[in-house]
């Protein structure tokens, strides 16, 4: 997973423009490096640091009307600027890539992909579906980490799968010196979105809806508990 990772994050950027604007490229990686090192000392604090032994951590801005973020295994990390205008700022970004990040390192991505050989390919291990039909998995690998929106395919994560990378998602944040009460606003601005014609492609994988907004309220306490002034 970590090797394909790698690759199909590497042949991503390769196929899309990588934006320019400087200020923009800043709050991303310095989101994103704060972010990654909660993420560690929270893995630490757990006994799970070996889970992230091979990650190798990278943040990028593309250039892109879309609204959209993801993460891929390892750390491969995508925003894209169509979603930079509702974050409206360093926290609002850091609630994003909080979340992406914590459906990565939660292993989700990996469960979907396994889903999707399943049903798509009848139960073909990664890598004999690599060599066999490699076309297609590269298809199927891009709807299992967020991309599907881009390609034809769309895979939600199970309400399970949200309510994790909800949880983790602030606490991440909380841990890297951002404040958690702004989560709450960021999603009702991304749910607002869903008043035009085409929903955002971050919408299409996160549902959002009154009941898990509550839900995502109702773990703001404890993510406070985590929370570190930088």
């Amino acid at each position: 997973m970590l090797s394909m990772s790698l690759q199909q994050y590497d042949d991503f950027l390769k196929k899309n423009k990588l934006s320019a604007n400087a200020t923009q490229i800043q709050m991303v990686k310095r989101s994103g490096q704060r972010i990654q090192k909660a993420v560690e000392r929270y893995f630490t604090e757990h006994g799970m640091s070996q889970e992230l032994r091979n990650y190798d951590w990278e943040f990028n801005l593309i250039e892109s009307d879309e609204v959209n973020a993801w993460c891929m295994p390892g750390g491969k990390v995508a925003v894209y600027t169509g979603i930079m205008p509702i974050a409206q700022d360093e926290n609002g970004l850091a609630v994003v890539m909080g979340h992406e990040i914590a459906h990565a390192v939660a292993g989700h991505g990996g469960e979907r992909m396994s889903h999707l050989l399943a049903v798509q390919m009848g139960g073909l291990a990664l890598t004999a579906a690599l060599s066999q039909k490699p076309q297609a998995t590269q298809q199927l690998w891009f709807a299992a980490f967020g991309l599907g929106a881009q390609i034809g395919i769309v895979l939600p994560y199970s309400r399970l799968q949200e309510h994790e990378a909800d949880r983790l998602g602030l606490i991440f944040m909380a841990m890297a010196g951002y404040s958690p009460d702004t989560a709450v606003p960021l999603w009702e601005r991304l749910a607002a979105q869903k008043g035009g014609k085409a929903p955002p492609a971050f919408l299409s994988t996160h549902p959002t809806d009154a009941s898990r907004i509550a839900e995502i309220k109702s773990y703001i306490p404890e993510a406070w508990r985590y929370y570190k002034k930088q």
